[in-house]
């Protein structure tokens, strides 16, 4: 699979819809169970917060990855949190790995310093993949939410962006 990342505008909204929404069911990356309109996914392009998807060979939209508001403080302001989700017909194919190249890269002209997130314990593809991308898991919030009636921790990841840290 030949794979390309590019940055997302609102017209891919509803593809990332639904690539969102295979991860809600799925039960593996979000605590979400509300699943996405594209007019919800639309909303995330504030133009402040990079997002990237990654197309393969038919121009498929196959993962994306986004950034939002880590919190509202201003001392935060180049804090991001970020997401990664890949369709299912894409897995294990390295569009995670395009994604969040393409994401890591388009974080320093946005004026990100550092990107955090946190991922399911039992998510194992996530945490190598973060790994992979020189993210360190910095610890772990127990019983961070519920899904589903059951508890869930998650482990706390990030990775500063060097040329916004001198």
């Amino acid at each position: 699979m030949t794979l390309a990342a590019r940055p997302a505008t609102p017209d891919d909204a509803e593809r990332i819809a639904q690539i969102y929404n295979e991860g809600i069911e799925d039960r593996l990356g979000t605590f979400e169970t509300r699943l996405r309109t594209p007019d919800d996914v639309r909303k995330w392009f504030d133009g402040a917060h990079p997002i990237v998807v990654v197309e393969d060979e038919r121009q498929t939209i196959v993962a994306f990855a986004s950034t939002s508001d880590y919190r509202t403080r201003e001392c935060y302001a180049g804090i991001a949190e970020f997401s990664v989700y890949v369709a299912r017909v894409g897995r294990g194919r390295g569009a995670g790995t395009v994604a969040m190249r393409a994401l890591i890269r388009a974080a320093a002209p946005a004026g990100i310093w550092k990107l955090v997130s946190r991922i399911f314990i039992e998510n194992t593809a996530s945490r190598r993949l973060m790994a992979s991308m020189g993210f360190r898991e910095v610890g772990i919030y127990e019983k961070h939410a519920r899904l589903d009636g059951q508890w869930r921790d998650v482990v706390i990841v990030e990775r500063l962006i060097p040329e916004n840290v001198k």
